[in-house]
């Protein structure tokens, strides 16, 4: 594979010291490229990137876990997307949020909660389902956490477990990424994420705030992983029949349309939409994480990318790397385009 572009892109950000490296995958049907580019840490001294270093993925835990258990449940009937929440979460107060709501990010939660880092789990608990619906609901997407904290809590209500374990015995486990974890066993084999004035270098231990307070019973963040292991999710979601018991084909070949509850709000289940040109115009999914990861997929032509970096590293929030983001997304959605045109034998 070639991919000049795309892979010049990558080294810019390392190069402009924008991220301190990246662990990258582009994948053209079977054929998988792989590598690593920068360092995986400056502080507390530069360490050298390691290929199959573990990433804390952030929010990726959330298409690749929480979504992947939901669509299940959704193909088994035991979850419908416009069911209200309060059948699963009856101390939310308004009926009128559904789990399509939840899952498009169109719910319009919203509220502030006071000293939230600093609480525990239970008091986070209580103080989530204290909050209320604004003037966004069922109108615009709004990206919020809060969205797949709820549709985890769905998940342990159905399941009669935590949604992390849920996630491993139902996705990370019979998809084989045998590298994904919520609670890493060896921090040395972890890239080293933020360093912060209460909790210091974060290593092995997961970054977002709620995540840390809510453990298992977070659907949002938490999921720890490695370039491979990605690279097997995304082949699973291009190919989805081989994996029907883990990955509903009907459901997951469906993620390309807006599933938003006006249908024009730009949102899928769970993934972003974006377009791409060939071999006809078509929509691809994708979806980032705030520590510096993103996936791309277009089932169509069974091509993907996976990049894994950590951006909040030493400090966050790195603003300059998300424009730089976008932009490397940008291209290669268009050398893709021209690789599959070379090499039609991959569509």
């Amino acid at each position: 594979m070639a991919y000049q572009a795309t892979k010049a892109a990558l080294q810019r950000l390392v190069t402009d010291g924008t991220v301190p490296g990246v662990s990258y995958a582009l994948i053209d049907g079977d054929r998988v490229e792989t590598g690593e580019l920068g360092v995986a840490a400056i502080v507390p001294h530069t360490e050298p990137l390691r290929a199959g270093m573990t990433y804390d993925v952030a929010s990726l835990t959330k298409v690749v876990g929480t979504l992947t258990v939901t669509l299940q449940l959704l193909a088994e009937g035991r979850l419908t997307l416009d069911a209200p929440i309060t059948q699963w979460l009856p101390a939310w107060p308004d009926a009128r949020v559904t789990v399509r709501h939840l899952l498009t990010h169109t719910s319009g939660i919203t509220g502030y909660i006071p000293n939230r880092n600093q609480l525990g789990a239970a008091d986070l608990t209580r103080a989530l389902l204290g909050l209320h619906v604004g003037p966004t609901f069922n109108r615009r997407m709004v990206y919020a956490d809060v969205n797949y904290i709820f549709m985890g809590w769905i998940i342990e209500a159905i399941l009669g477990e935590p949604v992390q374990v849920a996630v491993q015995k139902r996705v990370l486990t019979p998809l084989g990424m045998t590298h994904s974890t919520f609670t890493p066993a060896n921090p040395a084999d972890c890239v080293p994420t933020a360093v912060t004035v209460d909790r210091g270098l974060l290593r092995g231990v997961v970054h977002d705030p709620k995540g840390y307070v809510l453990q298992r019973r977070c659907g949002s963040a938490g999921l720890f992983t490695t370039v491979d292991d990605l690279v097997r999710f995304c082949q699973a979601y291009c190919q989805p029949e081989a994996s029907a018991g883990v990955l509903p084909a009907d459901w997951v070949q469906r993620l390309v349309a807006d599933w938003t509850p006006d249908g024009h709000a730009g949102r899928s289940l769970g993934w972003a939409l974006t377009a791409t040109q060939w071999p006809t115009a078509h929509r691809v999914i994708w979806h980032s994480g705030f520590t510096g990861t993103y996936l791309v997929i277009d089932p169509l032509t069974r091509q993907a990318m996976v990049f894994l970096t950590n951006r909040v590293h030493p400090v966050a929030p790195n603003l300059p790397y998300l424009d730089q983001r976008n932009a490397v997304i940008g291209t290669y959605l268009a050398e893709k385009s021209r690789e599959s045109s070379i090499n039609p034998s991959i569509y």
